[in-house]
């Protein structure tokens, strides 16, 4: 009598989270915006994305609290952690963004890192940080689905540069609709007309070597 053997199941395909895999895999824009304006452009964003459970990443957690403050204003279901907050706090956040009730998280780099969030869809880098680790860090938590979005002063764009050098890709640059920037949309316009056609990532290898 012949033994019954089992189906053979499929092996899921490997992740890999080096910075190439994580920038070929992700979908990602860049979105230039002064930093005066960024909170009136994340608003914009934000209501183009409003079913994914979304983290936003700053510096600081002064900046995690205004911009809370700003979205719960506009009826967004959102809150700040950071290291202020009690560990209960943060656990009680992690616990309503896994269930789905609430669906923003405004963090820093360091408590992203240990909070266990589950099935994060949408990741808003509101200020670049310093190490391009970091940044592709935080897209990481999404493995091979959602999307990363960054709001880019254009003072910060080295750090842009060395984020795309590090990943050996240039990220695509977007517009968003309906915004409508201050006077110094002068600034952004200038510094377009002046970008050299190279790469981003390609203008940080040659100042590397400087």
């Amino acid at each position: 009598m012949l033994k019954q053997t089992d189906t053979p199941q499929e092996e899921k395909p490997t992740i890999y989270y080096d910075q190439r895999s994580v920038a070929l895999r992700t979908t990602q824009n860049v979105y230039f915006v002064q930093e005066h304006d960024k909170m009136a452009m994340l608003e914009l964003v934000l209501n183009d994305h409003k079913e994914r459970q979304t983290v936003i990443v700053v510096q600081s957690k002064k900046k995690a609290d205004a911009i809370s403050k700003f979205l719960l204003s506009n009826e967004f279901k959102v809150t700040s952690i950071h290291g202020n907050h009690r560990e209960e706090q943060q656990e009680k956040a992690t616990a309503e963004f896994n269930l789905g009730t609430l669906n923003i998280i405004i963090t820093t780099d360091m408590i992203f890192r240990t909070l266990a969030l589950e099935n994060v869809k949408f990741v808003l880098s509101y200020d670049l940080p310093e190490l391009p680790q970091d940044y592709y860090n935080r897209l990481a938590v999404m493995k091979e689905l959602g999307v990363g979005i960054a709001l880019v002063d254009p003072e910060d764009e080295v750090l842009l540069s060395n984020i795309e050098f590090n990943m050996k890709a240039e990220i695509e640059e977007k517009m968003v609709e309906g915004f409508v920037a201050t006077d110094a949309l002068k600034q952004i316009t200038k510094r377009k007309k002046d970008r050299s056609k190279k790469p981003r990532h390609r203008k940080s290898k040659i100042k590397a070597d400087k």
